[in-house]
């Protein structure tokens, strides 16, 4: 089994399902007392945070850069970056080490067109949502993308850092939730990208008339897989 580096952190309300999730996962292939090898580092998420609003990406990056280097040093064989925001960044992260890093958007790109969809609606932080970094990257493997209108951008954003990366989960956010994504639907959308590791905590599928693609259980699955091949 090869073990698997996590950059985490951000937030440790989402690393912690990670972990879960992995382990989990781990076990149901393999039985018996086994779990995944894995190396963390958890930044303080306080610091990206203020760097992100600040627009000091090359900031960040470094900070995650540097928590890469020790990840490998330290026996990973693989790296993932356990936030789909800071995969802005993730080019900056991956020149850094020699180790693979399995992105995120790959991932479920992959899931979404196995599964034949091709326009599909993302939720995620205004970064995210907005810029090429994540959207781009979809878009190379042929997935059309739709996001919410700027009002409700503000809306999904900030419930995403005022709320669930301080572990809330409010009723009245997953049915403001719920009503963007009926609005994704309506304009086309066969599918919905919840596109930060956090949202899966508020929305759940029984909240959508289609399919929703977690993007933390999809990248964990892509990493079982790749740390039990051979």
């Amino acid at each position: 089994m090869k073990t698997i580096g996590l950059l985490g952190g951000m937030s440790w309300e989402s690393t912690q399902i990670y972990y879960q999730l992995l382990n989990r996962g781990i076990k149901e292939r393999l039985g018996g007392l086994h779990s995944a090898k894995i190396i963390l580092y958890s930044v303080d998420f306080a610091e990206i945070e203020e760097l992100q609003h600040q627009g000091r990406w090359q900031e960040t990056g470094a900070i995650l850069a540097a928590a890469g280097r020790s990840v490998e040093m330290a026996g990973a064989d693989f790296l993932l970056i356990c936030t789909n925001t800071m995969h802005k960044v993730a080019d900056q992260v991956s020149a850094a080490i020699t180790t693979p890093l399995l992105h995120l958007a790959d991932a479920t790109a992959e899931e979404i067109t196995r599964q034949g969809i091709s326009r599909v609606g993302l939720l995620g932080t205004r970064f995210t949502m907005e810029e090429d970094f994540y959207t781009g990257r979809l878009q190379t493997h042929g997935l059309e993308v739709v996001i919410p209108e700027q009002s409700e951008r503000e809306l999904v954003h900030r419930v995403i850092y005022d709320e669930l990366c301080l572990g809330q989960v409010k009723d009245v956010s997953r049915r403001n939730y719920a009503d963007i994504i009926d609005g994704l639907v309506a304009n086309g959308a066969q599918g919905i990208i919840l596109g930060c590791t956090e949202i899966a905590m508020l929305v759940k599928p029984e909240d959508a008339a289609v399919p929703l693609f977690d993007t933390t259980a999809i990248h964990v699955q892509a990493a079982i897989e790749m740390a039990l091949a051979d």
